[in-house]
């Protein structure tokens, strides 16, 4: 992740959306970016009504988005295309091969569990053991070896 994030536009996909809605902590995005892009796809995918904050762009290159999709889902596939039309881009990413997809792109991302991390150093989160507790038991799928990355 870029240290001028705070300058960077930041995308995300839906499985960010929907695991900090299940958490009831969509708003920390807010507070840490003030305004964050997603693609009409994503947006579909999430299926629920959209803070104002939150801001749908879609990718210019749909040719692009129909190359990645077959090998990644539509939502991550127009994600990362926006996110290499846009300077500055950081994208909210949690599939592992969307994820690798992006790196070998040149594609600076993050996850739902950075976006929690960058939460909890920033005082946004008091309780990161208790959020993280709360993401696994709502379904998402973390890393075993979750605790090296509290450290």
């Amino acid at each position: 992740m870029p240290s001028d994030i705070n300058e960077s536009i930041i995308i995300s996909d839906t499985s960010c959306l929907i695991a900090l809605t299940n958490i009831n902590l969509l708003d920390i995005l807010r507070q840490l970016y003030n305004k964050v892009l997603i693609t009409p796809e994503v947006a579909n995918e999430y299926g629920e009504s959209l803070p104002e904050w939150i801001n749908i762009k879609p990718a210019d290159d749909t040719r692009k988005i129909i190359a990645f999709n077959r090998y990644i889902d539509l939502g991550e596939s127009s994600a990362i295309v926006l996110a290499m039309e846009l300077n500055k881009a950081v994208l909210i990413i949690d599939d592992k091969e969307a994820r690798q997809f992006a790196l070998n792109l040149g594609l600076k991302i993050t996850g739902t569990l950075g976006v929690l991390i960058r939460a909890y150093k920033q005082g946004l989160i008091t309780d990161i053991l208790t959020v993280i507790s709360h993401l696994k038991e709502a379904g998402f799928r973390l890393p075993d070896n979750i605790h090296e990355y509290l450290i």
